[in-house]
């Protein structure tokens, strides 16, 4: 993910999208440093691997089908912006969803996400799940 601090973040970020496309809570949180976090909407952080792991954990338990998409990537530094968007089927009511978003990427000397400061539209969200 990094040669000598040259951050290859459209590279992390299609590694990031194919990791969340696995289904897998573990493969996401490994994008981050150990003592990593994400905020999602100025809630409260998931701390830790095993906090991201945890927030992945509960995407994929409402959105068991979501397939998320890159859509593009801007880099300053060691800061970078992930353009999202997902689809799926929420469990609860069967209801399709269609999300786009966006995580602000800090990112430490080797690649991995620092601090992660997510964003969508949780009222669009909650109406497309119908909850």
């Amino acid at each position: 993910m990094a040669v000598d601090g040259n951050i290859d973040l459209l590279r992390l970020a299609q590694e990031y999208t194919a990791a969340w496309n696995t289904g897998s809570p573990d493969a996401v949180a490994a994008f981050f440093s150990d003592d990593g976090q994400i905020v999602i909407n100025s809630g409260e952080p998931w701390l830790g691997r095993s906090g991201v792991a945890e927030m992945a954990a509960g995407f994929f338990a409402e959105v068991p089908d979501l397939a998320l998409v890159c859509e593009g990537v801007r880099r300053s530094g060691s800061h970078g912006i992930y353009l999202w968007s997902f689809t799926g089927t929420h469990i609860a009511h069967g209801n399709p969803i269609a999300i786009r978003g966006w995580e602000e990427w800090d990112l430490d000397g080797v690649g991995a996400i620092k601090h992660s400061r997510g964003w969508f539209d949780a009222d669009d969200y909650a109406r497309q799940a119908g909850v």
